[in-house]
């Protein structure tokens, strides 16, 4: 593979995809070949050892499915009702920040794809054209905000005033990032990413506690979404908040090194909340069998983060259409062959504790892709 100046920029001036891609690995690769080393970083790298990171992969591949058989299943149909629309999938576009890294206008062919697929998008409070802008390119979208704290209860209020005013139909705060951590691809090579140099007002983050939580539910009538939340006592804590959505989630394996995998957390968190709350997870999901596995086991919603930056970087808009268009394929697949035609008829009887068959990493869901420079 040709050798890159890892400064050398790469962003996508076009929505233009070259390929019509007829599986995911083709966007990874794809998107491979666009980047320079520093931005594929951003993408694939953890906390430290990125030990989180592979547990997250270990934990989906640690599941294995109980299928059954002699079912009419002629009539299969992902869609769901989540929060007060019908969408194609039980999939979020989750919060990425600095998508600007990756395609000229940041979040914005993001938020259109997911308006023209059907699914939700959460915005990046450190992503650009920011909440307005979003706002403004998909306006009809399925939108949520996401706010990193970075002031007083008057900057919270702010965002939260401005996302009802501009039709997100949820705000979620992000709770697991009161310290930065250390990520070690960029410190190896004395990189800062764009989204740390412009950073401010942190110790606002470290201070955030459940007295802002119960300051939002009592002054807003926005649903509230927790993400970050990785036990179930700080899951049952979030319920008796009023928080309407509790978004299990390691921030990708980029915060907490040495944490559980999201889907290992999954089953205390469902228990814990007892339908009081949706729930959403993300964590290295990458694959249809891996948005069924978390559906069945109790899941709500399923955030999608870095095949979402893949597919941006491989073609903008286009290719997170057709990223979208794969998974679809591939959990209509997964439904009819477990049995069923709709995730209604799902629960924990399909899943059953496994060991895995492949060692964890980024792209260990990907076993036919060859990326010569991939250093994991």
């Amino acid at each position: 593979m040709q050798e890159r100046n890892p400064d050398q920029p790469t962003v996508l001036r076009s929505d233009a995809s070259e390929t019509h891609f007829l599986n995911l690995h083709e966007i990874i690769a794809k998107a491979r070949a666009n980047l320079n080393q520093n931005n594929w970083d951003y993408i694939v790298g953890g906390t430290e050892t990125e030990t989180t990171l592979r547990r997250n992969r270990m934990a989906l591949d640690s599941i294995a499915f109980r299928p059954r058989v002699l079912r009419n299943v002629s009539r299969i149909d992902a869609s769901v009702t989540r929060l007060g629309r019908k969408l194609r999938l039980p999939v979020m576009l989750a919060p990425v920040g600095s998508l600007e890294s990756f395609h000229e206008e940041g979040a914005a062919p993001v938020v259109r794809a997911a308006e023209e697929f059907g699914v939700p998008h959460m915005l990046s409070s450190v992503c650009d054209p920011g909440l307005e802008g979003v706002a403004k390119a998909a306006p009809d979208a399925t939108r949520i905000f996401q706010l990193y704290v970075r002031g007083d209860d008057a900057f919270v209020d702010d965002h939260v005033s401005r996302a009802i005013a501009n039709g997100y139909l949820a705000f979620c705060l992000t709770v697991d990032t009161a310290i930065y951590s250390r990520r070690e691809r960029d410190i190896a090579k004395r990189y800062v990413t764009a989204g740390r140099r412009r950073v401010s007002g942190r110790e606002f983050q470290a201070a955030l506690d459940w007295r802002i939580v119960k300051r939002i539910k009592d002054k807003f009538k926005i649903p509230l979404a927790l993400k970050g939340i990785a036990t179930a006592e700080d899951a049952k804590i979030a319920v008796e908040h009023g928080v309407d959505w509790v978004y299990v989630s390691n921030h990708g394996g980029r915060q907490l090194d040495h944490g559980r995998g999201s889907m290992d957390v999954l089953p205390e968190v469902v228990d814990a909340v007892a339908g009081r709350a949706k729930i959403m997870i993300d964590g290295s999901f990458c694959r249809g069998g891996d948005i069924v596995k978390a559906i069945a086991m109790g899941a709500d919603m399923v955030g999608i983060g870095r095949m979402q930056c893949y597919a941006l970087s491989a073609g903008g808009q286009t290719s997170i259409v057709r990223l979208l268009e794969l998974l679809e394929d591939e959990v209509q697949r997964c439904l009819g062959l477990l049995g069923i035609n709709r995730f209604e008829e799902l629960d924990r009887s399909y899943v059953h504790p496994a060991v895995s068959t492949t060692p964890p990493h980024v792209l260990s869901a990907f076993p036919h892709l060859k990326i010569e420079d991939y250093r994991y």
